[in-house]
């Protein structure tokens, strides 16, 4: 068996920041340490959190003193207000790029646009985004969603950080058949497009595509997505236990990508999961 992983796999800097920082108000910062909802989606990661002292609440009514981490998926700004006006020390771990979809959202409504979200209408980080733009929004995870856009002649558009560059591309170009001035923020991350990139171009070349990450992650969960409509013998898994020897034959070219909460320490159990396969 022979295993390549994609050039661009695993933690993205979103990720990274956020675990940094969460590390960090461990060693200085009062405790308990919460992360407001899971800090970043990969279940493993959030169990070794966790023995670390870093326990996810739902809701601030679950904490009464110490610090609060506020995810990388960002959350509405009277959340943190509210946290600080009840004496908690917070961090704000919200990814960069998250951040820079919200202001991109409430710049469009102040300019007078209707603003449209192409995203997962439950994703935190869509909620998020809504909750930094008022009223009216419409949220459009696939181009039939654009029939609810009624008597619109403005509409400015934001993405969820983790969609494809080829969903936008379908909803923009309905959306301009439809509505007579239309204002984009491509609000995609970079990292999401490379890795997209990287993993499809790897799934053209490969026999069996692996895709490592949480089975809740939205950006892991595309990856799979688009790996199979290249290569239909794709496989997301988030650990190595799940990895089923039927699926390789000998001598099969195997293709390993990772999402942007996946850990190395993950991709390198399958890595050696895959070797005893060999």
């Amino acid at each position: 068996m022979r295993v390549k992983v994609a050039e661009h796999a695993g933690y993205c800097y979103g990720v990274e920041r956020a675990l940094k920082l969460t590390l960090e108000a461990l060693n200085r910062l009062p405790k308990p340490i919460c992360t407001l909802g899971p800090l970043i989606h990969n279940p493993q990661v959030v169990d070794s959190l966790e023995e670390k002292g870093v326990r996810a609440v739902s809701t601030l009514d679950e904490i009464d003193a110490g610090t609060v981490i506020v995810r990388t998926h960002g959350v509405d700004s009277r959340v943190i207000e509210e946290a600080k006006e009840r004496g908690l020390r917070v961090v704000d771990a919200t990814c960069p790029f998250v951040k820079k979809a919200q202001r991109c959202a409430a710049q469009l409504v102040a300019e007078g646009y209707h603003l449209v979200v192409v995203g997962e209408r439950d994703h935190p980080e869509v909620i998020g985004i809504l909750a930094h733009s008022g009223e009216g929004a419409l949220v459009v995870e696939r181009v039939e969603d654009l029939s609810n856009l009624e008597d619109v002649q403005r509409a400015g558009v934001v993405v969820q950080t983790t969609q494809s560059e080829e969903n936008l591309k379908k909803i923009v170009s309905e959306l301009l058949s439809v509505v007579g001035e239309v204002k984009i923020f491509n609000t995609v991350c970079d990292a999401t497009a490379n890795r997209q990139k990287a993993a499809v171009q790897l799934a053209r070349e490969v026999d069996v595509m692996l895709v490592v990450g949480g089975k809740n992650s939205a950006n892991t969960t595309r990856l799979a997505q688009l790996c199979r409509q290249i290569n239909p013998r794709t496989h997301h898994v988030e650990t190595p236990s799940e990895i089923d020897p039927q699926w390789f034959f000998k001598d099969a070219f195997v293709g390993v990508t990772a999402g942007a909460s996946t850990p190395d320490w993950i991709l390198k159990k399958v890595a050696a999961k895959l070797a005893t396969l060999s």
